[in-house]
Protein backbone atom coordinates (compact mmCIF):
# COMPACT_ATOMS: atom_id res chain seq x y z
CA UNK A 1 0.00 0.00 0.00
CA UNK A 2 1.42 3.24 -0.79
CA UNK A 3 0.92 5.54 2.12
CA UNK A 4 -1.32 8.74 1.62
CA UNK A 5 -2.48 10.16 4.69
CA UNK A 6 -1.33 8.23 8.96
CA UNK A 7 -2.05 9.20 12.38
CA UNK A 8 -0.64 7.62 15.34
CA UNK A 9 -3.02 7.54 18.37
CA UNK A 10 -1.58 6.81 21.61
CA UNK A 11 -3.53 4.45 23.64
CA UNK A 12 -3.94 4.79 27.41
CA UNK A 13 -3.62 1.22 28.18
CA UNK A 14 -1.04 -0.94 30.53
CA UNK A 15 1.73 -0.91 29.38
CA UNK A 16 0.66 2.12 26.87
CA UNK A 17 1.20 1.33 23.37
CA UNK A 18 0.30 3.52 19.88
CA UNK A 19 -3.01 2.88 17.67
CA UNK A 20 -1.51 3.81 13.75
CA UNK A 21 -4.30 4.39 10.93
CA UNK A 22 -2.56 4.45 7.68
CA UNK A 23 -4.93 5.36 4.42
CA UNK A 24 -3.24 4.15 0.91
CA UNK A 25 -3.89 5.68 -2.53
CA UNK A 26 -6.67 5.23 -4.59
CA UNK A 27 -6.83 3.00 -7.07
CA UNK A 28 -8.97 1.95 -10.48
CA UNK A 29 -10.12 -1.14 -10.09
CA UNK A 30 -10.63 -3.38 -13.59
CA UNK A 31 -14.88 -2.78 -13.02
CA UNK A 32 -14.18 0.98 -13.32
CA UNK A 33 -15.12 1.54 -9.64
CA UNK A 34 -12.16 3.03 -7.17
CA UNK A 35 -10.82 1.34 -4.48
CA UNK A 36 -9.22 2.89 -1.15
CA UNK A 37 -7.05 0.45 1.24
CA UNK A 38 -6.62 0.96 4.85
CA UNK A 39 -5.11 -0.16 7.87
CA UNK A 40 -5.41 0.11 11.39
CA UNK A 41 -2.71 -1.45 13.71
CA UNK A 42 -2.72 -1.70 17.73
CA UNK A 43 -7.07 -2.13 17.85
CA UNK A 44 -7.90 -5.58 18.64
CA UNK A 45 -9.44 -7.70 15.16
CA UNK A 46 -7.96 -4.92 12.30
CA UNK A 47 -4.69 -5.88 12.14
CA UNK A 48 -4.98 -6.40 8.25
CA UNK A 49 -5.07 -3.87 5.34
CA UNK A 50 -9.03 -3.59 4.06
CA UNK A 51 -10.25 -1.37 1.60
CA UNK A 52 -13.74 0.65 0.52
CA UNK A 53 -14.94 0.76 -3.31
CA UNK A 54 -15.93 3.91 -4.31
CA UNK A 55 -17.51 5.90 -7.67
CA UNK A 56 -14.23 7.61 -8.14
CA UNK A 57 -10.79 8.07 -6.19
CA UNK A 58 -11.86 11.14 -4.02
CA UNK A 59 -15.31 9.10 -3.00
CA UNK A 60 -13.11 6.25 -2.15
CA UNK A 61 -10.71 7.65 -0.14
CA UNK A 62 -13.89 9.60 1.48
CA UNK A 63 -15.28 6.70 2.14
CA UNK A 64 -11.98 5.32 3.61
CA UNK A 65 -11.49 7.87 6.03
CA UNK A 66 -14.94 7.36 7.17
CA UNK A 67 -14.48 4.01 7.98
CA UNK A 68 -11.40 4.58 9.43
CA UNK A 69 -12.95 7.14 12.11
CA UNK A 70 -16.10 5.08 12.78
CA UNK A 71 -13.42 2.17 13.58
CA UNK A 72 -12.01 3.71 15.96
CA UNK A 73 -14.60 5.61 17.63
CA UNK A 74 -16.57 2.67 17.77
CA UNK A 75 -14.04 0.30 19.05
CA UNK A 76 -13.60 -1.38 22.59
CA UNK A 77 -10.92 0.83 23.37
CA UNK A 78 -12.40 4.08 22.81
CA UNK A 79 -15.60 2.85 24.86
CA UNK A 80 -13.35 2.67 27.57
CA UNK A 81 -11.69 5.69 27.19
CA UNK A 82 -8.63 4.07 26.59
CA UNK A 83 -8.24 6.20 23.10
CA UNK A 84 -9.63 9.41 21.11
CA UNK A 85 -9.30 9.84 17.43
CA UNK A 86 -8.83 13.12 18.35
CA UNK A 87 -5.34 12.65 20.65
CA UNK A 88 -2.02 12.76 18.58
CA UNK A 89 0.98 11.22 20.03
CA UNK A 90 4.24 13.18 21.33
CA UNK A 91 6.79 13.71 19.64
CA UNK A 92 7.76 13.88 16.21
CA UNK A 93 4.59 13.38 13.50
CA UNK A 94 4.49 12.24 10.10
CA UNK A 95 4.28 15.16 7.28
CA UNK A 96 3.61 15.59 4.29
CA UNK A 97 6.03 16.90 1.59
CA UNK A 98 6.86 17.84 -2.04
CA UNK A 99 9.22 16.41 -3.70
CA UNK A 100 10.07 17.65 -7.21
CA UNK A 101 13.13 15.59 -9.08
CA UNK A 102 15.16 17.18 -11.90
CA UNK A 103 16.85 13.82 -13.32
CA UNK A 104 18.61 15.61 -16.09
CA UNK A 105 20.73 17.71 -12.94
CA UNK A 106 20.40 15.07 -10.75
CA UNK A 107 18.98 17.32 -8.42
CA UNK A 108 15.27 17.10 -6.20
CA UNK A 109 13.74 19.41 -3.43
CA UNK A 110 11.50 18.52 -0.97
CA UNK A 111 9.24 21.40 0.10
CA UNK A 112 8.01 21.23 3.47
CA UNK A 113 4.97 22.93 2.06
CA UNK A 114 2.92 22.81 -1.08
CA UNK A 115 4.17 26.21 -2.32
CA UNK A 116 7.62 28.35 -1.55
CA UNK A 117 7.25 32.02 -2.39
CA UNK A 118 10.21 33.82 -4.01
CA UNK A 119 11.86 35.30 -1.05
CA UNK A 120 10.53 32.73 1.59
CA UNK A 121 13.57 31.07 2.37
CA UNK A 122 16.21 33.93 4.01
CA UNK A 123 18.84 31.73 5.44
CA UNK A 124 20.27 28.59 3.64
CA UNK A 125 22.54 25.88 4.85
CA UNK A 126 24.96 24.07 2.95
CA UNK A 127 25.32 20.49 4.63
CA UNK A 128 27.44 17.89 1.97
CA UNK A 129 25.31 17.61 -0.62
CA UNK A 130 22.07 19.32 0.52
CA UNK A 131 21.15 22.52 0.99
CA UNK A 132 18.66 23.35 3.78
CA UNK A 133 16.13 26.76 3.32
CA UNK A 134 15.34 28.25 6.48
CA UNK A 135 12.01 30.41 6.41
CA UNK A 136 11.73 33.77 8.72
CA UNK A 137 11.07 31.99 11.76
CA UNK A 138 13.74 29.61 11.83
CA UNK A 139 11.50 26.63 10.53
CA UNK A 140 12.48 24.54 7.89
CA UNK A 141 11.06 25.21 4.33
CA UNK A 142 12.42 22.75 2.35
CA UNK A 143 15.70 20.73 1.21
CA UNK A 144 17.78 20.97 -2.05
CA UNK A 145 19.17 17.42 -2.39
CA UNK A 146 22.28 16.86 -4.82
CA UNK A 147 23.30 13.30 -6.26
CA UNK A 148 19.33 12.31 -6.06
CA UNK A 149 19.38 9.33 -7.97
CA UNK A 150 21.79 8.02 -5.27
CA UNK A 151 19.93 9.67 -2.17
CA UNK A 152 16.43 10.06 -2.60
CA UNK A 153 14.04 7.12 -1.46
CA UNK A 154 13.04 5.05 -3.81
CA UNK A 155 9.80 6.27 -3.49
CA UNK A 156 10.03 9.72 -3.57
CA UNK A 157 11.43 9.21 -7.31
CA UNK A 158 8.58 9.32 -9.55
Amino acid sequence: MYEIAHRVLPLRSDPPRDVVVTVGMPYEEPTGEWSCPYRIDGLDGWEHERKVTGPDSLGAAELALAMVRAAVTGSHEAREGLLNWDDVSPGPRAQTVWVTWDREHDLAYIAMKREILPGEAVRQVVAEDAVLDYGEKGRLIGVELMNAAARLPSEMRM
